[in-house]
Parts: C-alpha cells; sequence; structure tokens
C-alpha cells in the first residue's frame, strides 16, 4: 500500500505520517527530494528556496520530477507513505502503482500558524496575514510547474480533518488504512504466476531471447525451466552454442540450436526430480514451439498460458488445441 499526503501547510501531515510509521510504513518525502537537490546546490533549505527550486525542476525536468525520484526508492513489496505531494503532475506519477491512495489533510488557517510558530523553523512566515498571503500562492497558480495545492487536493481520494486533538486523529488514520487495506488489490493467480516466470527469465544465459516456463498445479509451483544450454555444457553467452554466438537471423538455423527451451527444461526438470506434471497448467513468457508443443501434449499438460506470442507460434497454437490442450493468452507489462 502506497499513502500519499497532500495539505497545507502545517495541516498535520507529520502526524498522518508518524501513526503510519509506527505502524510499519516505510518513509519518503518529495520536499526531501528538494532538500537533497538544495544541499547539491549549496543553497539553504529555506521555504523560499523549496518553492522556487522545485517550480525550476518542474519546468527543466516535467511536473512529475519529484515523484519519478521517489519511485525509484520504493519496493513493491513495501509499504510507504509519500508525503509532501503538491502538484497534480506528482499525482498522475504516482498513480503508476496499483496500490496509491492520496490522502487530503485540513486544517484551519488559525491553527496552522498557531503550529507554524511553535515550531520556529528560519523562512518561515511572522504574521497570520504574511501566512495567509504565502499560502495563497501556494495554493493555485497560472504556471502548471509551480505548486497547485487546491488542484492537487481536488485529487484525493479522501480527506482528514486535523482541527480534533491528536488521538481522535491517530484514531481516524488507523480506520483509515484499515478500510483501505480491504480495497487493496493484489495479483491474480494469472499475473502472479507469470510474474514469477519473468523473474526465472532472468536466469537465462541465452544470447537470442530470455524465456521461462513455470509448470503448476492446485495453484502450486512444481517446477520451472528457462532456456540455456544442457547441463555440463558452456552456457550460451560463454559461446556454448554457436548458433546463438554467431546471431543467426531469428527462426533461421533453429536445428543448430544447442539451447535446451524453456517449456522443454520445466518437463524435464520435473521428470528428472520424479514429479508428475499429468493435468497441470504451463505458464510461459513466450507461446511454444513446435517441439516443446509436443512435449507438452505428450507429457498430459492440460493448459498452457503464455504473455507473449512466439513469432513462429500459430502452428503450435492450433496443434495443442487441436491435441484438447487449454490456451490462453495473459498479457503482463
Amino acid at each position: 500500500m502506497i499513502i500519499g499526503l497532500t495539505g497545507k501547510n502545517a495541516a498535520g501531515k507529520g502526524e498522518v505520517a508518524k501513526v503510519l510509521t509506527e505502524g510499519g510504513f516505510l518513509y519518503l518525502s518529495l520536499s526531501d527530494m528538494l532538500r537533497e537537490e538544495l544541499q547539491r546546490r549549496k543553497l539553504a533549505p529555506t521555504r523560499e528556496n523549496l518553492i522556487h527550486v522545485g517550480t525550476e525542476m518542474r519546468s527543466l525536468y516535467g511536473g512529475g520530477v519529484l515523484a519519478d525520484r521517489a519511485l525509484q526508492k520504493i519496493d513493491i513489496d513495501k509499504n510507504y507513505i509519500v508525503d509532501s505531494i503538491r502538484n497534480p503532475r506528482e499525482v498522475e506519477v504516482l498513480r503508476r502503482l496499483p496500490n496509491f491512495r492520496l490522502i487530503h489533510v485540513t486544517a484551519e488557517a488559525e491553527t496552522r500558524f498557531t503550529r507554524i510558530r511553535s515550531r520556529k523553523r528560519d523562512g518561515d512566515p511572522q504574521t497570520l496575514d504574511d501566512f495567509i498571503n504565502l499560502e495563497a500562492r501556494e495554493a493555485k497558480s497560472a504556471d502548471p510547474n509551480a505548486q497547485q495545492l487546491e488542484e492537487t487536493a481536488r485529487l484525493a481520494d479522501l480527506e482528514v480533518a486535523n482541527d480534533i486533538n491528536l488521538d481522535l486523529l491517530q484514531a481516524k488514520v488507523k480506520e483509515v488504512v484499515r478500510d483501505l487495506a480491504k480495497k487493496n488489490s493484489r495479483p491474480g493467480w494469472d499475473e502472479y504466476f507469470m510474474g514469477i516466470a519473468r523473474v526465472v527469465s532472468l536466469r537465462s544465459n541465452c544470447l537470442k531471447r530470455k524465456v521461462a516456463a513455470v509448470i503448476v498445479k492446485d495453484k502450486r509451483i512444481i517446477s520451472t525451466g528457462y532456456n540455456g544450454t544442457p547441463r555440463g555444457v558452456l552456457n550460451c553467452n560463454e559461446g556454448g552454442c554457436p548458433r546463438c554466438g554467431s546471431f543467426e537471423k531469428s527462426g533461421v538455423g533453429l536445428g543448430e540450436c544447442y539451447c535446451s527451451h524453456a517449456e522443454e527444461n520445466s518437463i524435464v526438470q520435473a521428470a528428472y526430480h520424479g514429479v508428475s506434471i499429468h493435468s497441470a497448467t504451463l505458464y510461459t513468457t513466450f507461446s511454444p514451439c513446435l517441439m516443446c508443443t509436443k512435449m507438452i501434449i505428450n507429457s498430459g499438460i492440460s493448459e498452457v498460458v503464455f504473455n507473449a506470442q512466439y513469432p513462429l507460434g500459430e502452428q503450435s497454437i492450433h496443434l495443442l488445441q487441436h491435441a484438447g490442450v487449454k490456451v490462453r493468452q495473459v498479457e503482463i507489462s
């Protein structure tokens, strides 16, 4: 789960973030991305410098530049808070993440000014009028690269008011997270197993194409395979396959290729370890070739799910279907 926080200065985003970090969320702030840039430029981290450099960076590199930098720090298997979101294009970038939700934290201006005065940061406004004038500039701007808090707030999935006491705020945040967790999406079985197959393909050492297959039965992986030279033979990328090493044109000289295919290896691995694959499903990153198709049929596999179509794979698909093997394409990016 990735929870983004937006809101006006001293609305209480930090308090919301504190509740989430105590619950195991990792903290990222787009303001920290700006502070890193200020440090690189040897500029003081004043509010004016943060606003000026933020606008400049969005002008040079696009409105979502800070969010792009945050994305580079995010691992998909962890929960994160992304604080200080101030531009609609930052929201657009973060919505690339399937489980991103934006929370708008609110509080009255007088309450927020009191909080500002108590924290005594350099560059903070000294009067309520100065505070309100500064906020007016941040709230909306004709410049799409400037801070646009009002437009950003309109993109929020939900709102949390922070004019109440701290205990009630903490209780509200926990309630919100519980509700969001119920709506959290996770990969379906096809996406799950195909995603694993794509990771398995990274083990391939073939110079031509990295392919992998995963054999599944009762939603349990029972064998995996990727393309490469046979046991005891030099790896393809070390010169083990003359055909691949010569960068032969695709579809030419296939009979001279030393590499075993991913589907072939997954079936052979199951046989090597004495594992039955009868009535199993084979997930493969590319639709199988004709040779692998015959192995799939004769091994008793009942279904083939592929991500991308192999350039010479139409005949194989027809043969699988003729033999009663179910064939589906599931495209994942």
